[in-house]
């Protein structure tokens, strides 16, 4: 029935198959939505956030899709200014995927402020002395130009593209999406610096704070650089997945090997610096500030050695020479071992830097302070991701995502 509105020359499955596939995750959607509801009707009392978690799960969820979600700026930063001609086809798939990334991203903060009819206050009451607020205002301003590099994907629908304003408009933003590609690079350079700069400058919290150049702390070029690293795997990743639930094959080989390889090199540059940051924070930072650095690894349930060598190693070190190793990039299995590993790492390094940070003793004679989130937190913090399962599945149904799909599959 909806056979008019795919793209040309494609195949897809039957509608209502479709549909009803989408309906059970829509289910998991509505209980996000209920549990959403909950919190903005009876308040934040609906989560286990105490004073010791003020950031919780919440917080660590936007952190971390926004992480993932840099494969939507690095990507069009190499395809429009840098020329990277072969990053044309998968360009479309990685401005939709940070599209739902950074969307839900705004969605998670809507939750956590409380007050949702205050939402206006952070723009126009702005504290200025925030490096939060440079990250609300950035947000906000990227995720418009996500949503500009996004509609001229809507207009070439096939239906959409029939008529004549839609097509040139298309053709035209088409023709000037490097100043968005750069406008986006610019602003996401700040946000992600600025989320790691908050739990860099937190002088109250050992271990998260860090030494830094003139009023940045080193977290703040690591969160950026790790967003630039790690991104393309999420793109790469969500790739792989929709190419093993469509049985097809969407993006050339040439493209996928290309991507791994620079997100590889970018990765393993980030885990030098983030290894030599590690080290002068355990042994110069941390002791200056009066704490041993095991300290921040023992006397709980939980926080053990064994978050910093997943994250550091197995999570950063390994993807990062899978990747840049010709051999196991080429292999399938490998390098979707890597890009697994690869989105762990960055979101375990986001969990570490939000919920260890609440965790660890603050004062010399202070305790380990554990949380576990209610069930509407987990349920709202679910809630984007299958936001986002929709959304990625529309696009496919009906927009022209995979310039090379037909290509592909013809044989």
């Amino acid at each position: 029935m909806d056979s008019g509105l795919l793209p040309k020359g494609t195949k897809r499955c039957a509608m209502g198959k479709f549909y009803f596939r989408l309906t059970v995750v829509g289910a998991v959607l509505l209980w996000g939505v209920y549990a959403w509801v909950l919190i903005y009707w009876k308040g934040l009392n609906q989560t286990n956030m105490d004073d010791y978690y003020g950031f919780a799960l919440w917080i660590w969820a936007d952190l971390a899709v926004i992480a993932v979600g840099g494969g939507a700026f690095f990507t069009g930063l190499l395809k429009y200014i840098f020329n990277v001609k072969e990053l044309k086809n998968i360009i479309n798939f990685a401005v939709i995927i940070g599209f739902v990334c950074y969307s839900s991203a705004l969605m998670i903060l809507a939750i956590d402020v409380g007050q949702p009819l205050r939402f206006w206050f952070i723009y126009w009451h702005a504290n200025i002395h925030s490096m939060l607020t440079e990250v609300a205002f950035c947000l906000t301003a990227y995720f418009m130009v996500l949503t500009i590099e996004f509609i001229p994907n809507i207009l070439e629908n096939r239906q959409a593209a029939k008529i004549s304003f839609f097509s040139h408009l298309s053709h035209n933003m088409h023709g000037v999406m490097a100043v968005f590609a750069a406008t986006g690079a610019f602003l996401s350079f700040f946000h992600q610096g600025s989320l790691g700069g908050v739990t860099g400058v937190m002088f109250g919290r050992p271990f998260a704070v860090r030494e830094g150049l003139l009023i940045w702390p080193w977290t703040f070029f690591l969160y950026t650089w790790s967003a630039a690293a790690f991104g393309p795997c999420f793109t790469l990743l969500v790739t792989n997945i929709t190419e093993a639930i469509t049985h097809k094959k969407l993006i050339s080989d040439q493209t996928v090997h290309l991507l791994a390889k620079i997100s590889g090199w970018m990765i393993v540059c980030y885990m030098v610096a983030k290894i030599i940051d590690t080290i002068y924070w355990a042994t110069v930072t941390a002791p200056g500030l009066g704490f041993e650095f095991s300290r921040f690894y023992s006397n709980n349930s939980f926080y053990g050695y064994w978050i910093l060598i997943a994250e550091v190693v197995f999570c950063g070190v390994v993807p990062g020479l899978l990747l840049i190793y010709k051999p196991t990039r080429e292999n399938p299995a490998m390098r979707l071992t890597a890009l697994i590993l690869g989105v762990i790492g960055i979101c375990l390094n986001r969990w570490a830097m939000v919920l260890q940070t609440m965790a660890a003793p603050v004062m010399s004679f202070d305790t380990w302070a554990l949380y576990v989130p209610s069930w509407q937190e987990v349920a709202t913090t679910i809630l984007p991701v299958a936001y986002g399962i929709i959304l990625i599945s529309v696009a496919y149904r009906y927009l022209p995502v995979f310039p090379q799909e037909i290509k592909l599959n013809d044989g």
